[in-house]
C-alpha cells in the first residue's frame, strides 16, 4: 500500500471534503482500528450465536435476495444494526458500508468500515460452524485493519496493515507449499445457476492438477484458512467488498500472494471479479492453472 495511505490513518487529523461538508477523522493507528474491529465483531458474533435458534431453513421464516439460494435472516440484520450502532458511537465521523443496509461510495481520505454481519448465512442456518462476522477498516478502498470472529467457536482472526495477522493472538503464517499438485485449494460458488454451471466446469478442470479442493461456504474464513496454512490457495468469482475486506488483509499479512477483485478484466484475461490468494510458493503456478482451467470464462 502506498505510504500516503498509511500516513493518512496515523495523522493527527484529516479533513475530507464532499461539497460543503467536512468529515474530521480522529487519529487512529492500524493497531487501534484492529482493536475496534475485534471488539465490535465479537459483540455481533455473540448476538448472532444467541439468535441461532430462530427460523430454520425449512420454516419459511427466511428471506431471499438475488436468487432462492441467496438467503438473509433477521440475525444478519440485527448483527449489522449492532455493528453500525457500535461503530457510530466509537467513530462517528467514519463511513460505513454493510451487506444488508448498504452505504455510500467510499470518499477519498475518509475511513470506511466494511461489514459482513454473517458471512456464510447458509451455514448459519444449517448450524454448519463455518461462518463469521467480518469487519474491516478501509482507507481509499484499501484495508488497513480487520477482524473475523466465528460465533460458534469464538475464534478471532485479525490483522493490521504492516503488523501481521493473528488467530487468537498467535501469529499466522501461510503454508510452505511449493508444488501445486500437492496443494489444497478452497473455492466457492455464485448464486446464479448459469454461473454455477460454468464454475463447476472450471473446478472440475482444476481438480486433477491439485491435491484436492474444498468448498466450505464463507469467503472471509476461506481467506483466513489461507493465512493459517489450513489450505494453500483460494479462488472465487463474484465476491462483494464485504466478503473479502477483512479476510484478504489477514491472508496478505500472513504472507499470502493476494489479487483483489478489480474494476476491469486483467491484462491476462482473468475476470474483474476474481478473488485469489495463495501461499507464495505456489502463487504463480496456481494462477496459471486457474486460467488454464477456464476460470477466465466463468
Amino acid at each position: 500500500m502506498p505510504g500516503a495511505v498509511v500516513a493518512a490513518v496515523w495523522s493527527d487529523e484529516r479533513v475530507a471534503h464532499q461539497g460543503e461538508d467536512e468529515h474530521r477523522i480522529p487519529s487512529a493507528s492500524p493497531a487501534e482500528l484492529r482493536r475496534i474491529a475485534i471488539e465490535v465483531a465479537g459483540s455481533a458474533a455473540e448476538l448472532a450465536r444467541s439468535l441461532r435458534g430462530g427460523p430454520s431453513v425449512y420454516s419459511g421464516g427466511v428471506e431471499t435476495k438475488s436468487t432462492s439460494t441467496d438467503v438473509v435472516t433477521e440475525a444478519d440484520r440485527a448483527a449489522e444494526r449492532l455493528l453500525r450502532d457500535e461503530l457510530g458511537r466509537r467513530r462517528p465521523a467514519d463511513a460505513i458500508l454493510g451487506e444488508e443496509e448498504g452505504g455510500d461510495a467510499p470518499e477519498p481520505d475518509r475511513l470506511c468500515w466494511v461489514l459482513d454481519p454473517i458471512d456464510g448465512t447458509v451455514n448459519y442456518l444449517y448450524g454448519y460452524p463455518w461462518f463469521g462476522v467480518s469487519v474491516a477498516a478501509q482507507l481509499d478502498g484499501r484495508s488497513v485493519a480487520g477482524a473475523v470472529v466465528e460465533p460458534m467457536t469464538g475464534r478471532v482472526w485479525s490483522a493490521a496493515l504492516g503488523e501481521g495477522a493473528e488467530l487468537d493472538g498467535v501469529e499466522l503464517h501461510v503454508s510452505a507449499a511449493t508444488r501445486i499438485e500437492l496443494s489444497l485449494v478452497a473455492t466457492g460458488f455464485a448464486y446464479s445457476v448459469r454461473r454455477r454451471e460454468r464454475q463447476a466446469r472450471a473446478v472440475a478442470a482444476l481438480l486433477p492438477r491439485v491435491r484436492d479442493i474444498r468448498r466450505a461456504g464463507a469467503a472471509s474464513l476461506d481467506l483466513c484458512a489461507v493465512a493459517a496454512g489450513w489450505v494453500d490457495g483460494y479462488v472465487e468469482h463474484g465476491l462483494n467488498r464485504w466478503d473479502w475486506a477483512a479476510g484478504a488483509l489477514i491472508a496478505e499479512e500472513a504472507g499470502a500472494v493476494v489479487r483483489l477483485p478489480v474494476e476491469q478484466a486483467t491484462s491476462d484475461g482473468m475476470p474483474a471479479d476474481l478473488m485469489f490468494a495463495a501461499a507464495p510458493g505456489i502463487g504463480d503456478q496456481l494462477w496459471r492453472a486457474v486460467g488454464e482451467a477456464g476460470f477466465a470464462e466463468v
